[in-house]
């Protein structure tokens, strides 16, 4: 039995049928669910107002809004858009970082061949591309979506582009563990350990929601 037919108020039910088959950030997630009943309530007194009892009221309301299964899809479109832009800031803030770790790295490698200084150039690609594509992710969907359609994947790019960099925070985050112990430096290196280890746990969840949202049907 869905929540439409258990709440005393079909109104209520029905916002939260809709919300219940919803995922993206949580604010946004509010803004739209929110907007959607200010909708409904108001077609709902506009019938009542013409006579209507309060449930056909609804029901007639219901007829124009569609059910919460049919408005889901064009509401999780919008969410979806919105945590992809979520993720790419995550990554255009994190890159930053994952540059700093590279210097810090490079600075504590053992010879320009060894091991850390090639972990060192890795993730500074791995920054330098990561903060590329998100920015590019940023601006596909910010105000330049109004005049050009978003490409279909692009949430899906955004996400993967999350997950690998959340990936070399983690990366990164182990480098640095090592490092710490290779150089009388060790307080600095691990402060920079501290905050990529903290970027990852700020940018690993954004990105799974990211992949979640992906692959909803929009």
């Amino acid at each position: 039995m869905s929540a439409l037919t258990k709440a005393s108020d079909p109104v209520d039910a029905y916002v939260e049928e809709l919300r219940s088959a919803l995922h993206g950030p949580r604010r946004a997630t509010v803004r739209l669910v929110e907007e959607v009943r200010d909708g409904l309530t108001d077609t709902v007194a506009a019938h009542t107002h013409e006579g209507a009892s309060y449930e056909d009221a609804v029901r007639l309301a219901v007829r124009e809004f569609g059910t919460p299964a049919e408005l889901a899809p064009v509401c999780q479109r919008e969410l979806t858009i919105a945590q992809a832009r979520h993720t790419a800031r995550s990554v255009v803030l994190a890159a930053p970082l994952l540059l700093a770790c590279w210097y810090a790295l490079l600075a504590m490698g053992t010879g320009q061949g060894g091991p850390l200084p090639r972990t060192a150039q890795s993730l500074a690609v791995v920054a330098g591309v990561a903060a590329l594509l998100a920015a590019t992710a940023l601006a596909a969907t910010g105000p330049l979506a109004r005049h050009l359609p978003t490409p279909h994947r692009l949430p899906l790019l955004v996400a993967w582009t999350g997950t690998t960099a959340s990936v070399s925070m983690a990366v990164a985050t182990l480098s640095l563990a090592v490092a710490a112990f290779m150089t009388a430096a060790w307080p600095v290196i691990v402060l920079a350990c501290a905050l990529a280890a903290a970027s990852h746990a700020l940018t690993a969840p954004s990105a799974r929601a990211c992949r979640r949202c992906a692959r909803l049907p929009a």
